[in-house]
């Protein structure tokens, strides 16, 4: 049976995560049955990061606020989690399913894709969103 996506309500949480008035830094979308609905969200990357589990398959938006002393601004992200126990099929799935998430989730910087904990590391994708945002002013401080 083909992957349906609970567009509203996943729109709903997407614009949550992009909202400055709210306190939300994450939202998770996840299966239920044959439909992608919003499976959470929440201010504490930690708690996002414990959803993440060997026998789940998600994709998550998450803000990380990025800059220095003088500068703070939101960066967007696009996590695919696929833990090590999901099977073939499922896997081959997500490239599909993820097209219908990305007519929700539109705007982000960078667009990852995880199986391991340890890549779920804030500072490496820190890292790595800097490398995608261009110039990088940081070195003026050192």
């Amino acid at each position: 049976m083909a992957t349906q996506i609970d567009k509203e309500a996943c729109r709903e949480a997407y614009n949550d995560v992009r909202e400055d008035s709210k306190d939300v830094n994450w939202a998770v979308f996840k299966y239920e049955d044959t439909t992608i609905k919003p499976g959470g969200q929440g201010t504490d990357y930690e708690d996002f990061k414990s959803m993440c589990t060997d026998d789940v398959r998600l994709f998550a938006y998450v803000r990380i606020t990025m800059g220095d002393a003088m500068s703070k601004r939101a960066k967007f992200t696009l996590i695919t989690w696929i833990g090590e126990k999901i099977g073939g099929l499922q896997r081959a799935k997500i490239s599909t399913d993820k097209a219908m998430v990305k007519e929700v989730v539109q705007i982000f910087a960078k667009e990852f894709m995880f199986s391991d904990p340890r890549e779920l590391d804030v500072e490496t994708i820190r890292t790595e969103l800097k490398k995608a945002g261009g110039a990088n002013y940081d070195a003026q401080a050192e």
